[in-house]
């Protein structure tokens, strides 16, 4: 009896992260299974030891983009409706149009929306979008491929890829099992479900509740809580290095204590260089007064830009970058790619600082993984580069909604501010944000949060049995 062939589709840096670099392989093998990778990112997945497939020639149909933008605009229109609630129009990013075809494709967009803005527009639209990708060389190559292959499950790591639905619909159409991976805890709000797969794993129950919300068409026993992987690695110790080591390997002072400043990308935060200057005074002034502190600046694993250059310059003496190990290898967000050896940079990041300052990001779970505190920023500036940025803009996001206490992260208010909030974090003298941080985790992500790899596993085994 062969054993059973697992198809891991990856088509980008966080399906990596996930999969590629946790125990989820050795796991899957440890079981028996035979675990491909059909692999559609540049990085080479056969230099790590491991069974690949590359893909030659993925690339959509030319209309396809438009008409998943439609997909989403549809899709938020409609939850705005369901839910009354006016929060879903600021996850929509209006385009500027430069060229006679950006109009032209401007237009066409703006046509399929106004004459589908309903659940049988919306059908239509998947339906249209399904008819156009099963024209392209891709698909006929997918079905070729897994008819030879013959997997006993098509596992996709990431739901909002467009280049998911050619395998998933390919593999349905020869009656071999789908699943797909829901990959971040803010995804099913944006309408950017693009795949329909036979099952999905989430994160939780409240993500499963997110799903059932947006997607009742979507059967209960087709949902499957197994947490995230994403968090496993804060409890590997293996991975864990010594003070002076990390120290020395990043040239950080052994005499300070430092703090995590956690940078996101430029249209979540465009202020983030200030916030980041207001922490290095802040930092400056409890020098003065006899602390020694320092800032371990981590910057949005896929911002490349010089935007922090000046405050880097300017702060040397209290103000150290540790960037990310991640790899531009393309100009879309999804060839920027991660390294295994940013895994261990992550956890030992957090490992060897005191919390994080940052401005909305789920950096708070890394941080609540090693029982550390979060503080977030929420206080706009003077002459924003973007008209109508604010943060509570950011913290009117639907995922947000789900903490469930405002105790579970320290607020900063106000540059004025950031230097009591440090004293009050570095004092621990309010241990119930960290208690609270934990709820809010439990919540998003199912527990035991080292056990997720082992759960999707046991989820594979139920399907497949």
């Amino acid at each position: 009896m062969r054993p059973k062939k697992l198809f891991i589709f990856l088509a980008d840096g966080v399906g990596l992260r996930n999969f590629a670099f946790t125990q989820f392989y050795a796991l899957g093998k440890a079981r028996g299974y035979e675990v491909v990778f059909w692999n559609a990112s540049p990085f080479a997945l056969s230099d790590m030891g491991y069974t690949e497939i590359k893909i030659p020639r993925a690339k959509n149909h030319r209309w396809s983009e438009l008409v998943k933008n439609a997909q989403i605009q549809i899709e938020l229109t409609l939850n705005k409706q369901r839910s009354q609630d006016a929060v879903y129009d600021s996850y929509r990013f209006p385009s500027s149009p430069k060229t006679a075809p950006a109009w032209v494709k401007k237009f066409l967009l703006s046509l399929l929306i106004f004459s589908n803005q309903s659940q049988k527009g919306l059908l239509r639209i998947q339906r249209l979008l399904a008819y156009l990708e099963k024209k392209t060389p891709y698909y006929s190559y997918c079905l070729e491929l897994l008819q030879q292959e013959k997997p006993d499950l098509l596992f996709c790591t990431n739901q909002r890829l467009s280049l998911a639905l050619a395998p998933i619909m390919s593999a349905q159409s020869l009656q071999i099992p789908t699943a797909s991976f829901i990959f971040s805890w803010d995804n099913l709000p944006k309408g950017t479900k693009l795949v329909q797969p036979d099952y999905y794993l989430v994160w939780s129950q409240h993500m499963k509740s997110e799903l059932q919300y947006y997607y009742p068409q979507v059967a209960d026993a087709h949902i499957k809580i197994t947490g995230t992987p994403q968090f496993e690695s804060h409890f590997d110790n293996s991975l864990k290095q010594s003070r002076e080591e990390f120290f020395a390997e990043h040239g950080l002072d052994v005499t300070k204590k430092y703090i995590c400043f956690s940078g996101d990308d430029i249209t979540t935060s465009p202020n983030d260089p200030i916030y980041l200057a207001d922490l290095a005074r802040a930092v400056r002034k409890l020098n003065e007064k006899g602390q020694a502190l320092g800032i371990l600046f981590r910057r949005c694993p896929v911002d490349f830009s010089d935007r922090y250059d000046a405050v880097l310059d300017e702060f040397k003496d209290c103000l150290v970058s540790v960037a990310p190990n991640w790899e531009k290898q393309g100009v879309d967000w999804n060839t920027i790619l991660p390294t295994q050896a940013d895994t261990r940079l992550l956890v030992n990041t957090v490992f060897h600082t005191e919390f994080v300052i940052n401005l909305g990001s789920s950096m708070v779970f890394d941080y609540v993984a090693q029982q550390k505190a979060c503080a977030y920023i929420r206080y706009d500036v003077a002459n924003c580069a973007v008209a109508d940025w604010s943060v509570q803009k950011i913290y009117n996001f639907i995922h947000f909604r789900s903490m469930p206490s405002a105790t579970a992260v320290y607020w900063i208010d106000s540059a004025v501010a950031m230097k009591g909030v440090i004293v009050k974090m570095l004092s621990n003298t309010e241990p119930v944000v960290v208690d609270q941080a934990q709820v809010w985790f439990e919540k998003i992500n199912q527990q035991p949060a080292q056990l997720a790899s082992e759960r999707i596993w046991n989820t594979f085994d139920e399907l497949l049995n």
